[in-house]
Order: C-alpha cells, then sequence, then structure tokens
C-alpha cells in the first residue's frame, strides 16, 4: 500500500513540531525517518497510525484520505499495524498467543495455521508454548513484529524497534526485519535515531531535523550527495573542511587542491572565487609516509580491522582518516597523509 504524506504540519497547541513534510512511500518499500531525538519523528509516525490529528496538510494511504485538518479516520479503520517501541507483549499469554491476539476474527483452524507460519517465518518455530520473559530481547522484538504483521496490515508503523537492544546485535536484527517484511511483501515505514539500523533495513530514508524533513533519499545519496549541511554531518563521519574555488572547479583547502567531480550534492551553484565548506569523509584522506602533507594526530578510535585517526592539519583544522590496524601511530605523532576525494560535496560559507 502506497503512503503520501503531502504538506503535514502537527502541533500540540502551540509551535509547529512537525513543519511541512512531503514524503512518498512506493507500495511493498520500507522507508525510514531518521534523525535526533525531539526531532518530531515519533510525531508524524503517530499521525500516520491515527494516534495524532494533523493541523494542516494531508496523509493518504493507497490513495485514501485518512488525515487532513478536516478529516480523520480512526486508527482501528486504518488497516495499520504497529510495532511500539516497549514491544507491549502480554506476560501472561503465551508467544503463540501474543502472536494471535489480534487475530479474532478468524476461527480456530485458520488462527493456529496463521500463527503457525509466522512462528517459522521469524525463525521461532519450537517456542510457540514459551513466555515472553523465556525469550531473549532480540526474539521478544520478533514476536512484537510477528503479532504486528499477522492480522495483515496494510502497512506496518516501527517505533525505534531496537532501541532496547545490545547496540551489536541491532544492525543483524534490522536486517533480518527486512527480510521478514520483504518476504510478506508489506510496506513498513520505522522511526531511528539509528542509521546503521536505517540503512540495514530501509529501501529509502527521511533526515529529519527540527520538525523539518531535510532530504528523503536513497542511503547511497545520503552519504555521497547530502543536500544540506545538517545531513552531511548527521549521515556518516567526516568534517566540513573550509576551502576557496578556484578556476575550473578545484577547491584549495588545508589539505591542498582537491580536484574530485563536483557530485552536485548541494541545491546553491558555487562560482569560482567562493568560499566554500567540502565534506571530506575518513576514506578520502590516504596514510602516505612519503606525502608533504603531515597532520598531527589527535586521537586515534581502534575499529579491528582499521583505526580511525582524529588529525589536525597545519592550517589548524581536523580532518578524519580510516587506516589499517597495522598501521598504528601513537597520539601526537605527525603523519603523511593526502587527499583522494572522488565525490566534492561543497557547501557556501
Amino acid at each position: 500500500m502506497q503512503l503520501e504524506v503531502k504538506n503535514v504540519h502537527i502541533s500540540y497547541g502551540g509551535p509547529d513540531i512537525v513543519k511541512g513534510i512531503d514524503l512518498q512511500l512506493g507500495g511493498g518499500a520500507i522507508g525510514c525517518l531518521l534523525g535526533p531525538s525531539g526531532c518530531g519523528k515519533t510525531t508524524l509516525l503517530r499521525a500516520i497510525a491515527g494516534f495524532e490529528p494533523v493541523r494542516k496538510g494531508e496523509i493518504r494511504l493507497g490513495g485514501r484520505l485518512v488525515s487532513s485538518h478536516c478529516h480523520f479516520l480512526p486508527p482501528e479503520k486504518r488497516r495499520v499495524g504497529m510495532v511500539f517501541q516497549d514491544l507491549a507483549l502480554f506476560p501472561h499469554l503465551s508467544v503463540a498467543d501474543n502472536i494471535a491476539f489480534g487475530l479474532g476474527g478468524l476461527d480456530a483452524k485458520n488462527r493456529r495455521r496463521r500463527v503457525a507460519e509466522l512462528l517459522v517465518l521469524i525463525g521461532l518455530e519450537e517456542s510457540g508454548p514459551l513466555y515472553p520473559h523465556q525469550l531473549s530481547g532480540g526474539q521478544q522484538q520478533r514476536v512484537a513484529l510477528a503479532r504486528a504483521m499477522a492480522p495483515r496490515p496494510e502497512l506496518l508503523l516501527l517505533d525505534e524497534p531496537f532501541s532496547s537492544l545490545d547496540m551489536e546485535i541491532r544492525e543483524k536484527l534490522a536486517r533480518e526485519v527486512g527480510r521478514i517484511l520483504k518476504q510478506e511483501e508489506l510496506t513498513a515505514f520505522l522511526v531511528t535515531h539509528d542509521q546503521f539500523e536505517a540503512f540495514a533495513m530501509a529501501d529509502e530514508i527521511g533526515v529529519l531535523h527540527d520538525g523539518i524533513l531535510q532530504q528523503w533519499d536513497t542511503a547511497y545519496n545520503l552519504y555521497h550527495r547530502p543536500k544540506t549541511r545538517f545531513v552531511a554531518d548527521f549521515i556518516g563521519e567526516g568534517v566540513l573542511l573550509p576551502g576557496v574555488v578556484e578556476a575550473g572547479g578545484a577547491v584549495e583547502t588545508g589539505l591542498g587542491l582537491l580536484k574530485g567531480v563536483d557530485s552536485g550534492a548541494g541545491e546553491e551553484k558555487i562560482t569560482s572565487g567562493s568560499r566554500v565548506s567540502v565534506l571530506v569523509r575518513p576514506e578520502d584522506v590516504i596514510h602516505d609516509d612519503a606525502s608533504p602533507v603531515k597532520a598531527e594526530v589527535l586521537r586515534r578510535d581502534f575499529r579491528g580491522a582499521n583505526i580511525l585517526y582524529t588529525l589536525r592539519l597545519s592550517s589548524g583544522h581536523p580532518v578524519q582518516a580510516l587506516v589499517p590496524s597495522h598501521c598504528s601511530h601513537a597520539t601526537g605523532e605527525m603523519i603523511g597523509i593526502h587527499a583522494d576525494v572522488r565525490h566534492m560535496v561543497l557547501f557556501p560559507e
């Protein structure tokens, strides 16, 4: 089922919390709203579910108007399922009975059949008789997902679905959940503050800041073609390095003359002589002992196969470099580097 959000504004009687959001998600796709706490993403999710009214604009599900300033379809009539942040599993019901909770309209035989196929789908076919407290956090998450999917909703909403789990299993579970949703051919929309969850699960991602949708795009474009400074800073790692645009489009910086192809990511036209900020990712800075450009190691973050170095250029500006971990340097050491910026992302100063 297609989801359409058109110029939606939401407030609680004061200033708008959600400010003119436009997005569209195709049927069978997985979308995500990504942003820091308090940016308005859960408020929009609740409005899609029918738990909050909109002050302006409209929300359509499958082409049908469900919310506007003068029209409101109640949640139970929207054919929307929801997985809440706290899961809200019933502790006194077995796993099978939790999944079957929303299947009151089916006879006993079809209820058992639907529960059995969902237990197989989530990889817990032997766990039906168990109770939620007997499961791990990741298993409980899958049960909550199966319960929401059981009535075959046309749209599934997920509110910070993995926030209670350990960081090392979030991305793995996000991939698993994405696979399950694709297998069921469900349209899904989640909100999270964790970009790795979003990248692992979503087809399209919107970055939200202060109630404004900064960019609705693929993960690749958010990383390589950010439209705003906020997206450039929020997605991935890197720094915005000051520079001056030279003739031909090259940019003079403290890292040297950068000649990468302009990605066209920024929305403003930039001319020769302009002062700009250049997005420099850690993979754009290459460790090179023979390079005349030297930088001081300010910090090192060991990441197994690689070390993320935070470096200070002679200009005083910081950059980051992702270096194989067998090249180990101490804080305060000077190391050689050179730039290899394939796609330049420029923002006017």
